[in-house]
């Protein structure tokens, strides 16, 4: 898994690249793409936005920067988009979600220095006890950064 959340921006750009295809070769329709959109996000949340979004991919480029205001600005222009508005909301619904194995973490903090919720945000927090989970939280769009970066494998997209 870790692999390939560690290629996850070549997979994104791969993908885009045949959405792009879909809508403007091919002349796929839109609706489509909202109607896979919604089918992701009832499976995963809003990983749309940064797995498969080509749009995403090159705000991802612009927002490569890892200060904070790069990180609120890459949050702020998923606001007009219908399918990570869908899929924000099923972030708390979907079938697989970020889960933690409380007996094996060590709670060193790896995982909330790389969400980029959970670092603009003190209320938030993969593994501290009585915050609130960001994978859960509209915002989250499921990079998966977090359970890359667990040195003991606490952190798994499961059922």
């Amino acid at each position: 898994m870790k692999k390939i959340i560690k290629n996850r921006f070549i997979i994104q750009g791969i993908i885009g690249l045949i959405v792009y295809v879909f809508l403007f070769v091919l002349n796929i329709s839109l609706i489509w793409i909202l109607l896979a959109g919604i089918i992701t996000g009832i499976f995963v949340g809003k990983a749309f936005c940064r797995w498969i979004c080509p749009i995403g991919f090159i705000m991802e480029i612009l927002f490569s920067k890892k200060d904070d205001k790069s990180k609120q600005l890459y949050m702020y222009y998923k606001a007009g988009c219908p399918i990570a508005l869908i899929n924000g909301i099923l972030n708390k619904y979907s079938l697989f979600k970020i889960k933690r194995d409380k007996d094996s973490c060590k709670k060193c903090g790896k995982c909330d220095n790389v969400c980029y919720i959970a670092s603009l945000n003190n209320e938030y927090s993969l593994y501290k006890e009585n915050k609130k989970e960001p994978s859960l939280d509209f915002k989250c769009s499921r990079c998966l950064e977090c359970i890359k970066e667990c040195p003991t494998n606490s952190l798994k997209l499961e059922i």
